[in-house]
């Protein structure tokens, strides 16, 4: 008898030891879907490369969330986000423009189809999911396009002066730039990855003027990325505060469609891959946290501006902060910001304690304002900083949103007090008194 109690309790001990770490209760709190399609639709210039649509559709039991990323210079859809809402009842979407100079014009209306089209199969294969993320710190890809000059204002790298050359052939790295690629990974329970958002800040137009549709070097670094991973992987590039920088490495611009010089696209190849290279090996490095709690949190605002020079130009700048699993910020702005915006906000937010990145060219209401500069690149002026069209937004208005964001960082994950403090903190004792043995004679 006491025998058999021995065996029915080592039965017990296995039984227990090989249940699976997850169980169906514990993973329904975070859902996840992605899916690709092709949005290319302009036929009025020859086709390089494709251009596509990819989508991460996140789900939890407080929000429902679509990432959209898409091979265009600007896409914004109230349509869209109209249908998201009503027809598939996402709480948010967010329409990532990788702002690539080559899309040609393209069909609003077939692009807002294949969308949906992807929303909808991104929902049917939703599976219980983990996020992690990170970045990681690389030799850079691009410059700061707008060069400091004998007077002190900027111009143009695409413009020579007595010292230096245009288009700078020489690739001196000039100016501020983010030296990280940041990496968002999804993965099912069995570990394997199944959407990477990758995340650089650096302007789409090594091929521009190329009379050609070319999803640019983003494209290249998306296949890339999916090949290394597989068939079942869907990797989305969202573009960072990439305003005012230019790739190292570019194609020689056509003086128009019937000129015989043809673009170099193993520019945009060697860029892409890398991309793909540093990306692919920090996805692979992430871990996922053991916990299967997950959360989203986000808190959306709109902010008003006037032009620099015309006050009767307004803008209303929609943003939105998102906060997964306590750790991971993603900050979202429309239009074109520039990189001192983006470097001060992710020091301001890992010193606060999270994992931070900058969602530029990311639209979902409100004004799309073209560039954003700092209040530096403001002051000296050039192509973005005081030259937009149709007209440059208020001095300042790239601080305050990136002030804005930090502040509801701060909010969403609680460091904030909505009372006055300090609460809860005990006091201890006002002196720490430690005995020193005496000497021995």
């Amino acid at each position: 008898m006491e025998k058999m109690k021995l065996i029915t309790k080592l039965w017990i001990i296995l039984l227990i030891a090989v249940q699976p770490v997850f169980s169906s209760a514990a993973t329904a709190d975070l859902l996840a879907g992605t899916a690709k399609v092709t949005i290319t639709s302009s036929s009025e210039i020859p086709l390089h490369d494709s251009l596509y649509a990819r989508v991460l559709l996140l789900k939890t039991p407080e929000h429902k969330l679509a990432f959209v990323a898409v091979d265009q210079g600007i896409f914004t859809s109230d349509k869209l986000v109209q249908r998201c809402k009503e027809k598939l009842g996402i709480s948010q979407i967010l329409i990532s423009s990788s702002h690539t100079h080559s899309s040609g014009r393209s069909d609003k209306e077939y692009i807002d189809s294949q969308i949906i089209k992807a929303l909808q199969e991104a929902e049917k294969s939703m599976f219980p999911a983990r996020i992690s993320a990170g970045s990681k710190t690389f030799p850079q890809l691009g410059f700061n396009r707008l060069i400091v000059r004998e007077d002190g204002h900027s111009r143009e790298s695409w413009f020579s002066d007595e010292h230096y050359t245009s288009e700078n052939p020489e690739r001196i790295p000039f100016g501020p730039v983010d030296h990280d690629v940041g990496v968002i990974k999804v993965e099912d329970l069995s570990g394997n990855p199944r959407a990477i958002l990758m995340n650089y800040a650096m302007h789409s137009d090594i091929v521009c003027s190329n009379y050609e549709i070319s999803a640019d070097y983003p494209g290249v670094a998306c296949r890339k990325v999916e090949e290394a991973f597989g068939d079942d992987m869907t990797c989305l590039f969202v573009q960072g505060a990439g305003g005012d920088i230019e790739s190292l490495i570019i194609s020689s611009r056509r003086k128009g469609p019937d000129d015989p010089f043809k673009s170099d696209y193993r520019t945009i190849e060697r860029v892409g891959e890398l991309l793909a290279w540093e990306t692919t090996k920090l996805a692979k490095n992430l871990k996922a946290p053991k916990e299967v709690t997950s959360t989203i949190k986000i808190m959306k605002d709109s902010l008003q501006f006037k032009g620099r020079f015309k006050q009767d130009a307004d803008y209303n700048i929609f943003i939105s902060t998102i906060l997964i699993n306590d750790d991971i910020v993603i900050a979202t702005c429309p239009g074109e910001p520039f990189v001192r915006l983006q470097l001060e906000l992710k020091r301001k937010i890992r010193e606060a304690g999270g994992t931070p990145f900058l969602f530029g060219y990311t639209w979902f209401e409100g004004t799309w304002p073209n560039y954003i500069p700092d209040i530096l690149a403001a002051a000296r002026g050039g192509y973005g900083a005081d030259q937009s069209w149709p007209e440059p937004i208020a001095v300042g208005a790239g601080e305050t949103i990136m002030n804005k964001h930090f502040e509801n960082y701060l909010r969403i994950n609680g460091l904030m007090r909505t009372d006055c403090g300090p609460v809860g903190f005990k006091g201890g004792s006002q002196w720490k008194i430690t005995e020193i043995p005496a000497e021995e004679n």
